[in-house]
């Protein structure tokens, strides 16, 4: 074989190899980005609640009151959620008994706690971003966001990577109970009221409604779980127990 034929030869090899080396980065960084979130989080390649080590509160406080509003239709959008397959809280087994404690603490004050979200699956996420993208879809503006545009609730209301996909986070209410009838008090906005109505300082609330809010504020930071100030009924266990990585079990 001629001196440059054997050179070209060992060129193209060196070449073929180098491309296989590119594809296989390529395929790697693509494989990584696919797993990772924002913030460092990673998605959790469990695929059942039990890999994933969430529990439901009921284990830790059966007297809890669900209300799990993505499993209906009587939310933001309209209908059941990709993912909420059952109306259960599930929740980090560190996260269900902190508010089992707290369930507990206010059951000797006379009052409970009714849950309407914990942990949320990635792909609810996602439904409720491309949701938020779909300008024609306006059925329930006057109950969720009668005063902002819809395209304006991505960021501060609805994020494009949720805390509640990490297992740490609820959303929930407060119930006076007496007589062994429980009922909800008036925080001053229902769930999900994209507004600042709903902020939980709003100083346009009642009184009654601002001491109900400081109440429940109270109970839960008690229990190390601290609240985010735009929606009242929303809450995170600090420190989280898992705060690098998401589920979509």
């Amino acid at each position: 074989m001629p001196r440059a034929e054997r050179e070209c030869r060992g060129d193209m090899s060196i070449s073929v190899i180098f491309q296989t080396f590119l594809i296989a980065l390529v395929v790697g960084l693509a494989a990584s980005n696919s797993a990772a979130g924002a913030g460092g989080v990673t998605i959790d390649p469990a695929r059942t609640a039990w890999e994933a080590g969430l529990t439901d509160i009921r284990q830790f406080a059966p007297d809890i009151l669900l209300d799990i509003r993505y499993a209906g239709d009587r939310n933001f959008v309209g209908q059941p959620i990709r993912g909420y397959v059952a109306a259960k809280c599930l929740l980090l087994p560190p996260v269900a008994q902190a508010l089992a404690r707290v369930q507990q603490d206010l059951k000797r004050r006379g009052y409970g706690l009714k849950i309407y979200d914990c942990y949320r699956p990635i792909r609810a996420v996602r439904q409720f971003v491309e949701w938020v993208h779909d300008p024609a879809d306006q059925r329930r503006k006057a109950q969720h966001y009668p005063n902002l545009e819809k395209s304006a609730l991505l960021g501060e209301y609805i994020a494009e990577t949720s805390g509640h996909s990490r297992g740490a986070t609820v959303d929930l209410t407060l119930l006076r109970c007496i007589g062994g009838v429980c009922r909800a008090v008036d925080m001053g906005t229902e769930f999900d009221l994209f507004d600042p109505r709903a902020n939980t300082d709003n100083p346009e609330a009642s009184p009654s409604q601002r001491a109900n809010r400081l109440l429940l504020r109270v109970a839960m930071e008690h229990r190390g779980f601290r609240n985010y100030p735009l929606e009242w009924w929303h809450y995170t266990l600090q420190p989280e127990p898992s705060p690098s990585r998401a589920f979509d079990v």
